[in-house]
């Protein structure tokens, strides 16, 4: 029944291998099926070069298995609050990528120093505020993705698709999986850069709004100009 939806997250998941943004086990990404009542993602604990298509885990809305021979990753309660949270996405992926989680690890916002950042994100990758031992207590994952939600009260989450839980890790999302993927891929990169520049520069050099927005733009919105049209489905 979700054949077609399998495989797109199973090839976004090794697609998360390939860029080597995880390591072991350290990474999932979901995806949502197109009428927006199940969600597909990779099961726990099993390593990327066993994974297949079928392996992948079909749950609803709470949370409940409904297909699948294995247990679905321990964040599926993590991507159902984002899914539930913010209109317009079907894939969330999450990582330990090397980069965004030492900013993760340190507590610090990615900056937005340079135009490789601003072609994909519209401003600072936010951080957020530390889980306390009670959101722990009562249900971790829930309340971890009930933190991420609560730092985007005042962002657009596709205007900014990612975010670092602070001494955590990463998540993205997107239209597709694929576009988690992608989200997820630019994040490390510009995480990477970023580290760079302020070893380099520590007093830093003030990015302008307007080349920020410029830049991002020209790639998103009614008046995007970079790249090829698109037809259908984002992949």
């Amino acid at each position: 029944m979700f054949e077609e939806l399998k495989h797109k997250v199973w090839q976004a998941n090794q697609g998360l291998f390939h860029y080597k943004l995880v390591a072991l086990t350290w990474g999932n990404i979901s995806g949502l099926s197109a009428d927006r009542d199940f969600i597909v993602i990779k099961p726990s604990g099993v390593s990327y070069d066993e994974l297949k298509p079928d392996d992948l885990v079909v749950v609803d809305w709470d949370g409940k298995k409904v297909e699948g021979h294995l247990s679905p990753s321990s964040d599926t309660p993590i991507h159902l609050e984002i899914y539930k949270a913010f209109n317009g996405l079907f894939g969330v992926a999450h990582t330990h990528s090397v980069y965004a989680t030492m900013f993760a690890q340190a507590n610090l916002s990615i900056p937005c120093l340079g135009t490789t950042h601003a072609d994909h994100f519209c401003g600072d990758v936010p951080v957020t505020r530390m889980i306390t031992e009670e959101e722990v207590n009562s249900g971790y994952e829930v309340n971890t993705g009930k933190v991420i939600v609560e730092r985007f009260v005042k962002l657009d989450p596709l205007k900014m698709p990612a975010v670092l839980v602070v001494g955590h890790g990463a998540f993205t999302w997107g239209c597709s999986p694929q576009e988690a993927l992608f989200n997820s891929v630019a994040l490390e990169n510009v995480a990477k850069m970023a580290f760079g520049a302020v070893l380099l520069r520590p007093d830093g050099i003030p990015f302008p709004d307007y080349l920020l927005r410029k830049h991002f733009l020209r790639k998103h919105g009614s008046d995007a100009y970079y790249g090829q049209k698109k037809t259908g489905d984002k992949q």
